[in-house]
């Protein structure tokens, strides 16, 4: 019976291995799928791509374009010269979501980008890549502005640099005496925020001159009407120095040209204040405070009246249409209208002369800073209103709407 028994556990043992090494050999016929290495493979594309525009290498530019795609590498070679004047110090790609179909894929990339000497984080810009593979590598077929983003101004013809003491002007279709005089007027800028402005900056602004209206527009991803009677915005993503996006200034050469010297000089030294005073902007930060202070900044000192600044508002006020409040962001609005935009730019500016007439300029920049520091809107007001100021918004609109009689009405 002992002997059976070991017998048939033996039998047992031998059919268990049998069938594990069944499945094991069944298992063993179909070769582990190897690892998708598709991202990989397109960032190392793109790293490639990215160090010859630093380095300034054509032929491995164009290396990773696809050799069939005779169009494109004449496109890619013309826009890669375009570049040749731009002091780039970094070029990288990030990659994003990648779709492959078979040997053809479609990604999304943030493209950044740094000039050197102005810029202490990178300018980021979305892109969409084709690609498609063979020969063991991927090439690119496509490359072109991502969802809701803009062309790049080398997209648009050969970049032209002017460079000033504190400023670098980039600009396509513009003539060397107006890139000078464009320097000229943001060195004069720069100081000017500067004796306004306390906190730390950079000191110093990239101003893009683009070939005309429609082209800003492109710049912008924007539609280019919202922008006719605009001379330039700023770009840019608020967030502490350092690790939001670079701003850029870009004119409309169409509205910026018809201004006299002082209205230039207006106009940029109002878009260099909010390069200055973006790392202490924030969503709480109302358009009244943000553009106010920015006027306040570009006017000071220039020994204009009221009614030349506030022209529009003045009218308001001596025909007794008196705002009952301060401007909301909508009213702020491109291309919305023309004399609401302009009452609003005129509100905020009076209310921050006002604060700098009746509490003093350190407390007006102090405000500032701490409203940009809050989370929420009205709470980052109202408790700001109540440290600095020693006022609540009730009152202050109140204030405000007295010194719109006073300094209007006459």
């Amino acid at each position: 019976m002992a002997g059976q028994g070991r017998a048939r556990r033996r039998a047992i043992r031998h059919a268990a291995g049998l069938v594990l090494a069944a499945a094991l050999l069944a298992s063993g016929c179909v070769a582990p799928e190897a690892p998708d290495t598709t991202v990989r493979d397109i960032q190392r594309t793109l790293e490639e791509r990215a160090a010859a525009v630093v380095g300034h290498d054509e032929s491995a530019y164009l290396e990773a374009v696809d050799p069939a795609a005779g169009s494109l590498r004449t496109v890619e070679r013309r826009e890669f010269r375009n570049l040749a004047d731009v002091p780039l110090s970094s070029w990288e790609y990030r990659l994003g979501d990648v779709k492959r179909q078979g040997t053809r894929a479609v990604a999304q990339a943030e493209l950044r980008y740094r000039i050197a000497g102005y810029d202490t984080a990178p300018v980021t810009a979305s892109r969409t890549l084709e690609l498609t593979r063979h020969d063991g590598r991927w090439y690119v077929t496509a490359d072109r502005a991502g969802k809701g983003g803009g062309r790049q101004l080398w997209e648009q013809g050969e970049v032209k640099v002017a460079r000033g003491r504190r400023s670098l002007v980039l600009a396509v279709g513009q003539d060397a005496e107006r890139l000078r005089a464009v320097a000229a007027t943001a060195d004069r800028a720069v100081p000017a925020v500067s004796a306004a402005w306390p906190a730390p900056w950079a000191g110093r602004v990239v101003v893009l001159v683009p070939a005309s209206l429609d082209a800003m527009g492109e710049l912008l991803g924007a539609p280019a009407a919202g922008y006719r009677g605009i001379a330039a915005v700023t770009t840019g993503e608020t967030g502490p120095a350092g690790t939001a996006p670079a701003d850029r200034v870009i004119v409309n050469p169409e509205a910026y040209s018809v201004l006299g010297d002082y209205g230039q000089g207006v106009v940029l030294t109002h878009e260099t204040t909010h390069v200055a005073t973006r790392a202490y902007t924030s969503a709480a930060t109302p358009m009244w405070l943000s553009e106010g202070f920015a006027d306040w900044v570009a006017y000071r000192g220039t020994g204009s009246s009221t009614g030349q600044i506030a022209p529009e508002l003045q009218r308001a006020v001596r025909r007794g249409d008196l705002p009952p409040v301060l401007p909301a962001d909508a009213d702020f609005a491109f291309g919305g209208d023309g004399d609401t935009l302009a009452r609003a730019y005129e509100g905020g500016w009076l209310a921050c002369e006002l604060i700098a007439e009746r509490w003093g300029e350190r407390k007006l920049t102090a405000f500032y800073r701490a409203v940009g520091a809050g989370k929420h809107r009205a709470s980052a007001v109202e408790k700001s209103m109540a440290d600095v100021l020693g006022t609540s918004p009730a009152d202050f609109t109140v204030r405000w709407r007295e010194y719109l009689r006073e300094r209007l009405d006459g």
